[in-house]
């Protein structure tokens, strides 16, 4: 794109756990002249954010409407329970949903990991958000079960984590809408599946002029040194005399 139809920039959005830093500097060195704006949203709001032209792009947690949106699968957190330090479970590396049934297991509003009901024992009632359920967590009242990334978002002195082994997995993705895959889209995809500036989907990143390569100097040929003469033999000088 050139001239007037440049745009300003490309906007991105994120859901909480995921970390874009990585995207946007490869993106600010590649494409200079588009400035990348970031949009924090949560899980619930990425598809609204997207549908109302708010974000060109978003990383969003699965499954996303697929008759809607097209999606490129990136990785799948590992879940994790998050428990007070001298909780039980802190002494091993892992546990499975047995380890918690005597356990009160929060599940919050903005759950993402999309089960019926966590394993355990229900709470009283649903924490609004997964911040307030960490509260609950850390005050002693009971345990949470979430993906890493929000496991370490919402990190506490005086709690940890442990893998669950057998709960569901929250993958994430790259999403747009389908029928608005712009450019500044597919160069983004560019970005996210690792192509190079040289690759030919997407737009072209400014190169430094290519220098005229150098001939390599042709050798000069090397002159030939006299024969040495033999010892003993006498030196000739000038046409031998002929006798009469």
């Amino acid at each position: 794109m050139t001239g007037s139809e440049a745009p300003s920039s490309f906007r991105l959005a994120y859901v909480p756990g995921v970390t874009p830093s990585k995207w946007v500097r490869i993106w600010n060195e590649r494409y200079p002249d588009v400035p990348l704006e970031l949009l924090s949203v949560t899980a619930a709001e990425a598809p609204e954010v997207l549908r109302g032209g708010g974000a060109d792009a978003a990383f969003v947690r699965l499954p996303v409407d697929r008759t809607s949106f097209s999606a490129i699968p990136l990785y799948t957190e590992t879940t994790v329970v998050v428990v007070p330090k001298d909780h039980a479970v802190a002494a091993v590396d892992e546990v499975s949903s047995e380890d918690l049934a005597d356990d009160v297991v929060f599940h919050p509003m903005d759950d993402v990991l999309g089960w019926e009901r966590p394993p355990g024992q229900p709470g009283s009632e649903r924490p609004a958000t997964t911040a307030d359920a960490i509260e609950l967590v850390a005050a002693n009242v009971g345990l949470l079960v979430v993906p890493q990334s929000l496991a370490r978002l919402h990190h506490r002195k005086d709690l940890t984590y442990r893998t669950l082994v057998d709960a569901p997995q929250s993958g994430i993705a790259l999403s747009w809408p389908e029928e608005a895959t712009t450019e500044l889209v597919e160069d983004f995809i560019g970005v996210v599946r690792g192509r190079t500036v040289n690759s030919t989907r997407g737009r072209s990143a400014p190169q430094a002029q290519e220098q005229p390569k150098r001939k390599r100097p042709e050798p000069t040929p090397a002159r030939r040194k006299p024969a040495p003469a033999k010892k003993g033999a006498p030196a000739r000088r000038g046409k031998p005399r002929r006798r009469s």
